[in-house]
């Protein structure tokens, strides 16, 4: 699982413009409850001078976040990355072109109101609960009014709009972190309050042109995908080679040699640290094999470092699972021993002995292959409920492959392993892409892979009951240097949860 949504638990627009008679500023109006959230500035409509502004403010549950990363469901800072999303709501009154908005942090608590008239801003708080321009609660006044925010770099940031429809998406991860530090008193952190989005203060403070008006969608709009998401991507893949381990060759770049195993530590249906504790690491030692037992004295590799060694230790990749990283020459495998076993200890003591691993000879090709696959999610099932999450396995093979006798002799029909696949899910009804194919730094769609096949984890939560979605693959080629869409869409359906 590489990615999740929070969304946001406050939002509202605050507001100096006119009202319709164009004498009483709607600086006490309170839009709390308004399926849109509006930002905007306009200059001249009043007087010759005159200037009008309207802000948002957005928060989301950092408690939430912290939740997750203590249990283990999202990574340590450093190996995560938090984007705010915000949809484009469209409407038929005048769009800004080529300007800028502004994301800071907000200093203070504020609270998000019952108003919804963003039109006449007739709901007024008359200082009962909600904030507006001029008040961020019910008894406090902004030190500013429209609201008081943070300007240093790691609280500020900037999304640029071109046609002026786009959707916000920004990388506030800096800011996110110091939220979720600032319940441990460390040094730089900052209290949640959310963000204020506005016009940067070159457009906000223009002599000659108005920016009226840029929409979103709020909190409480009636679209699923459309709320303000707070969304955290890693990339959790994990490439395991027990099932497709190469020699090492003088050929390929020093990189390409190296090769991962990877060992589970699961206790009752759930991974657990060894002893509980996460500097405590098993190591590795590989042994010949006729079988499936070790035998002999431990084999000779080669660590990441290229230094030849006969045991390694592992690192923890995270609660519970460990890695070795490492490379293979040919004379670690005697013709009398055609496979190698990973024997794992703590302490000195074996703890764990992996399955039988055949390593192949890395080679040329006569062509430049152009492959087309077949493939399948054997463990796909008709529909899931949103407090599920899921393992997907996928099968492949090649289109127009036949099998020989011995093949058709074993009972599991080997798969393919994809180095480089990664997956998007869309609604079936109107194909809307609500999960896009993610293959950049976050990766958060990339598929792992291990001894049987190719596989990834996924929060149900992201999807709507009541529709349909399908998965659809895109496999790395490096015969046509690009990724290629996979012709085949595999649906399934969200539903309730059930009590």
């Amino acid at each position: 699982m590489a990615l999740k949504r929070y969304f946001a638990n406050k939002d509202n627009t605050i507001t100096d413009s006119f009202q319709s008679n164009l004498t009483v500023r709607g600086t006490g109006s309170n839009m709390g409850r308004a399926d849109i959230l509006e930002t905007f500035y306009i200059y001249a409509q009043q007087s010759s001078t005159s200037q009008e502004k309207a802000r948002i403010l957005v928060e989301f549950p950092i408690s939430d976040i912290t939740t997750d990363r203590t249990a283990g469901n999202i990574p340590d800072s450093g190996s995560v990355s938090f984007f705010l999303k915000m949809t484009n709501a469209r409407h038929s009154e005048t769009l800004p072109s080529d300007f800028t908005l502004s994301i800071n942090a907000i200093t203070g608590a504020w609270q998000e109101g019952r108003g919804l008239d963003m039109e006449n801003y007739t709901d007024l708080t008359y200082d009962n609960t909600g904030s507006n321009w001029v008040r961020k609660s019910n008894s406090l006044s902004w030190d500013t009014t429209g609201g008081d925010f943070f300007t240093d770099i790691s609280s500020s940031f900037d999304a640029n709009f071109v046609v002026g429809d786009e959707d916000l998406e920004v990388d506030i991860t800096t800011l996110v972190e110091q939220w979720v530090n600032s319940g441990g008193n460390v040094l730089g952190t900052k209290n949640n309050n959310g963000v204020i989005i506005k016009l940067s203060s070159s457009f906000e403070s223009s002599t000659t042109d108005s920016y009226y008006t840029k929409k979103f969608f709020a909190r409480s709009t009636e679209f699923f995908f459309r709320r303000p998401t707070l969304e955290a991507r890693w990339d959790s893949s994990r490439r395991d080679n027990r099932g497709n381990m190469f020699f090492s060759s003088s050929i390929l770049p020093g990189p390409e040699n190296l090769m991962n195993l990877y060992m589970y530590n699961y206790y009752r249906g759930n991974l657990v640290d060894i002893v509980g504790e996460t500097d405590q690491l098993p190591t590795m030692k590989l042994y010949y094999s006729s079988g499936s037992v070790p035998e002999g004295d431990p084999r000779y590799f080669r660590n990441s470092s290229n230094t030849a060694v006969n045991s390694l230790q592992a690192s923890r990749v995270s609660k519970g699972i460990y890695r070795c990283t490492f490379s293979v020459t040919a004379s670690a495998v005697a013709a009398a021993y055609p496979y190698l076993v990973d024997v794992w200890e703590y302490q000195s003591a074996e703890v764990h002995t992996g399955s039988t691993i055949t390593i192949e000879k890395h080679d040329f090709s006569n062509h430049n292959p152009n492959p087309n696959y077949v493939i399948s999610m054997p463990n796909l099932k008709k529909a899931y409920s949103s407090n599920e999450t899921e393992r997907f396995r996928l099968f492949v093979r090649r289109k127009g492959w036949s099998p020989n006798i011995y093949t058709v002799a074993n009972a599991t029909t080997p798969t393919l392993l994809i180095q480089s696949a990664s997956y998007k899910v869309i609604r079936i009804s109107d194909e809307k892409v609500v999960v896009p194919y993610n293959t950049g730094s976050d990766a958060s769609t990339l598929l792992s892979y291990d001894a049987e096949g190719n596989y990834f984890d996924l929060d149900m939560s992201l999807f709507e009951p009541g529709y349909t979605f399908g998965f659809q693959y895109t496999f790395y080629e490096d015969s046509v240097g690009s990724y290629r869409e996979q012709p085949h869409i595999f649906k399934f359906r969200m539903i309730e949860d059930e009590l």
